[in-house]
């Protein structure tokens, strides 16, 4: 357009105009009443987050998930895949926390690869400890996320302002002794498997790792909790359908948390017997 207060407004553009030439016919009366008449749309049909589409997503993730923890089950006697997949699935993990749209593609590649490196763990506890230290682990988590599932669904345990703050506190702190003693493993200021988490607290012959993984599987308890508050927010906000695949990623990544956190507790613990 020749006149610059037009052509500097998109509402006027040719395309605009375009769209309002195509536009639909004013409905009359009884085109309104028939509309009325018609069943609301479903969430589904709306292309919106439900919490069906939700579990169906997290089943086919942990089902992926489970597939590749008995290839790393099969190859957890070779320390290269335990490291090669660990390094690849903290990649994914990241691509997929900071993308902005979630992708079906990536979230199913973290889930196997996460479970190549579950498994390969697994195996390598089996192999140091006991045959039952997986099972106890596995029905140990079951139980927590079961007991936390039931206790968010009844309203008797929600997420709080209050709490988060503390539970965020708590986390950089864990993670600030974890990178510690990591260091100081590497370092080789400690023999143990378990670096510092070995070392007695006074005189009680209790490691300092019952206490910390008791902690920590409280901390991986109530990171649960925000999933579930996550998920039931953007469900009733109507978040679009492609979001129920970051609930599963977020799920995925705290429950493998709380089974790596009950099976070195429980590997602590039985290697003081």
């Amino acid at each position: 357009m020749a006149n610059p207060a037009f052509a500097n407004s998109p509402i006027f553009s040719a395309r605009a105009a375009a769209k309002v030439a195509a536009a639909p016919a004013i409905p009359t009366a009884g085109d309104l009443a028939q509309q009325y008449a018609q069943p609301a749309a479903t969430p589904d049909q709306m292309e919106r987050m439900t919490y069906e589409d939700t579990i169906v997503k997290t089943a086919v993730s942990f089902v992926v998930l489970l597939a590749g923890a008995v290839i790393g089950w099969l190859l957890g006697s070779y320390l290269l895949v335990v490291i090669a997949s660990g390094l690849i699935g903290f990649v994914l993990a990241l691509v997929n926390t900071f993308k902005k749209k979630p992708s079906p593609g990536l979230v199913l590649a973290y889930a196997g690869v996460e479970g190549v490196f579950v498994g390969a763990i697994s195996m390598i506890y089996t192999l140091l400890f006991n045959s039952a230290i997986v099972p106890m682990a596995v029905f140990g988590t079951l139980g927590v996320v079961a007991v936390t599932l039931a206790l968010f669904a009844s309203g008797k345990v929600r997420a709080s302002k209050r709490a988060t703050q503390i539970f965020l506190v708590a986390l950089v702190g864990y993670a600030a002794f974890s990178l510690v003693n990591l260091g100081l493993m590497w370092g080789g200021v400690t023999n143990s498997m378990f670096g510092l988490r070995d070392v007695e607290i006074g005189n009680t012959g209790i490691p300092l790792g019952v206490p910390l993984g008791i902690l920590v599987v409280l901390l991986a308890a109530y990171s649960l909790v925000l999933d579930f508050d996550g998920i039931k927010r953007a469900v009733t906000q109507g978040a679009p359908r492609i979001y129920a695949w970051r609930a599963a990623f977020g799920l995925m990544v705290t429950i493998v948390w709380l089974y790596l956190e009950i099976l070195r507790l429980l590997a602590i613990v039985m290697g003081r017997r």
